[in-house]
């Protein structure tokens, strides 16, 4: 993996993130979704800033990753994403106080060897 594509890399998991963190944050704007107030609640996502914002990130995350993928193989790129599930846990504990179980926990621990295992053996080369 070259400098380049372990960016690409990067761009994709923090961008998505990101656009996570929004969604979260605009999700907890709107309130609780019931059969009664679910079409109002989907209309007024157009209105909320973060939600909007979200996507946007969410886009760019997209479009890095299709990127990537033009580049590296699949069973690299995939299993690499997977850390964007490790900063969600984090992001959701620290900023939106939300409990992670001890399970959750081990869970992490096993995506994080994992993307090691998977990622681990490749050297980070410059561009030629």
């Amino acid at each position: 993996m070259t400098l380049q594509e372990f960016g690409l890399l990067l761009i994709s998991i923090l961008a998505s993130v990101v656009g996570q963190f929004l969604l979260k944050a605009g999700a907890l704007k709107l309130g609780k979704v019931s059969a009664e107030n679910a079409l109002s609640h989907i209309l007024a996502i157009v209105t909320v800033p973060e939600l909007i914002s979200g996507l946007i990130a969410y886009a760019i995350g997209a479009i890095a990753y299709i990127l990537l993928l033009t580049r590296v193989s699949l069973s690299i790129a995939g299993p690499a994403i997977a850390l964007s599930y490790v900063f969600s846990v984090l992001i959701g504990y620290f900023i939106f106080r939300e409990a992670v179980p001890f399970q959750r926990v081990i869970g992490v621990g096993l995506i994080i060897c994992g993307v090691v295992l998977v990622v681990g053996q490749i050297n980070l080369k410059g561009t030629s």
